[in-house]
């Protein structure tokens, strides 16, 4: 399977067993988790969940994403980090929705050029590139 119109450089595959009450595996063995409902949504909150996987995921993307973004504009953001909080909740047609709010931490620049370079990166980042339009996603910067 491939995505069309794309040059795939990288295809990541994992499988879940038993869904958000299971096991979650990649298939070179590199990540192999328990996943299982957080205690907010009635389960036991054992396991990592979906949810947590994404934020992780899309954090780590972003925070890549803007070191693509900084080097285009020679602007040092050594000591950044980027968190992604995805929330989780009913949607109006009665099925479930994602929302990300993404916070930037970039110390060695002030405030308008961490913005500016936020906002390239949500540009670039193939999370936000995909989530697009699709969900709501919130820039801020500490």
């Amino acid at each position: 399977m491939s995505i069309p119109s794309l040059d795939v450089q990288y295809t990541a595959v994992a499988t879940a067993r038993n869904g958000r009450d299971g096991r979650v595996a990649s298939d070179d063995g590199k990540l192999d988790v328990v996943v299982n409902p957080p205690k907010e949504l009635g389960g036991s909150g054992e396991g990592t969940n979906p949810e947590q996987l994404f934020a992780a995921g899309y954090s780590a993307c972003f925070q890549s994403a803007l070191g693509v973004v900084a080097r285009q504009e020679k602007a040092d953001i050594t000591g950044s980090t980027v968190t992604a909080e995805v929330g989780m909740g009913k949607t109006p047609e009665g099925g479930f929705g994602l929302s990300v709010a993404l916070r930037a931490s970039i110390p060695l620049v002030d405030a308008a050029t961490a913005t500016q370079l936020l906002e390239k990166a949500h540009q670039v980042c193939p999370y936000s590139n995909a989530t697009r339009g699709n969900i709501e996603v919130t820039l801020t910067v500490d």
